[in-house]
């Protein structure tokens, strides 16, 4: 990768560098965009297999998060941070600490939470060493886990994508594959069965899928096989780049929304989804209730009713997403892209006006 290009093709503001050796710290802070406010995003712990994996994942979920607040009505910014370790083996109270002390010293630009590798309990940690970091655990004072608020904006998507697709929002004896059950895939399964629909799971983990099963009733598939379950829509509930070459042809549903980033592995894959007649709701709309949860955090007092109430709204303004795809004849990705694009560049304008 050309760094610089790609900063400069994207408009990136930031990228930190953080390396401590007395806890083996190595991790790297993208801020992307702080026209809305603070760049705010999640510290994911993962084994990268190279560090340049590390730089390519950062920056797009730190790009994604621009994205993600601006189509959201959030006024936020977008950042994101990866360690790369693993972390069932290498996370440490000292390292945690180590990265608390690089995420101060950019004096609130990059306001971190909880990802994958990391918990709230881990952001109770951090915040010893910094205010900047949200979701910290009930005991240490915060507000906790936005699992619950995140799963709900999915289930909000899932149901636009069945009035547009079905006629009816019904989740009601259908079929909702979700792919990773564990932690905000466990609730997007949780409200959809509170619901009506039948489940079907994949997950990595043994004790994910007996939960599911267990409390859901779940029909349990091979991670490699949830592809091409027959199903009303596919949720992916773990990593990103799951619609790409390989996977576009194995789809048998209607729609495709879930809580992960980055879903498309390219943009193309978008129109190839449209092109195969399935509705995709993009990833940081649908995703987006975690978020809304964040800025309730970092404005004030979380309370529940409020943010799923405002939540809520994902429903319409997908198919809001999905008008302004048809009318442009464009995908459902671009159109979202067009969407949080537009309002970003209003702030922009009025913040010009007000400089001159």
């Amino acid at each position: 990768m050309e760094i610089f290009e790609h900063l400069g093709k994207y408009n990136y503001q930031q990228v930190v560098f953080c390396n401590d050796n007395s806890t083996g710290l190595k991790a790297i802070i993208a801020i992307h965009d702080t026209t809305l406010g603070p760049a705010l995003g999640g510290v994911r712990m993962w084994p990268f297999p190279s560090e340049e994996a590390a730089l390519e994942d950062v920056l797009r979920l730190a790009r994604g998060m621009t994205y993600k607040a601006s189509i959201s009505g959030v006024n936020l910014g977008g950042g994101k941070s990866v360690v790369i370790g693993d972390p069932n083996t290498q996370k440490t109270e000292a390292l945690l600490r180590a990265m608390g002390r690089f995420i101060n010293s950019l004096g609130g630009k990059y306001i971190a939470g909880q990802d994958i590798g990391t918990d709230s309990h881990d952001m109770a940690v951090i915040v010893h060493e910094t205010p900047f970091v949200s979701c910290v655990h009930q005991k240490a004072g915060g507000p906790g886990d936005p699992s619950f608020a995140t799963a709900f904006g999915v289930k909000a998507g899932m149901q636009a994508l069945l009035k547009e697709s079905l006629g009816s929002d019904s989740l009601s004896d259908r079929r909702i594959a979700i792919q990773g059950v564990g932690n905000v895939g466990y609730f997007v399964a949780k409200y959809c069965h509170e619901e009506g629909a039948k489940i079907i799971a994949s997950d990595v983990s043994e004790e994910a899928l007996k939960r599911a099963k267990d409390e859901f009733d779940a029909e349990i598939v091979d991670p490699d096989n949830i592809y091409e379950v027959d199903c009303d829509i596919f949720s992916p509930c773990a990593f990103g780049a799951v619609v790409n070459d390989e996977t576009i042809s194995m789809f048998k549903c209607k729609g495709i929304a879930g809580s992960a980033n980055n879903v498309l592995a390219e943009d193309r894959h978008g129109i190839a989804l449209q092109e195969r007649g399935i509705l995709y709701g993009p990833d940081y709309l649908v995703n987006s209730g975690g978020l809304i949860r964040c800025e309730e955090e970092v404005l004030g007092e979380v309370l529940k009713d409020r943010v799923l109430e405002k939540v809520s709204r994902i429903y319409d303004q997908t198919l809001q997403v999905i008008q302004k795809a048809k009318e442009g004849g464009i995908s459902t990705a671009k159109a979202a892209d067009r969407l949080a694009e537009e309002r970003i560049e209003k702030i922009c304008a009025i913040n010009r006006i007000w400089a001159e």
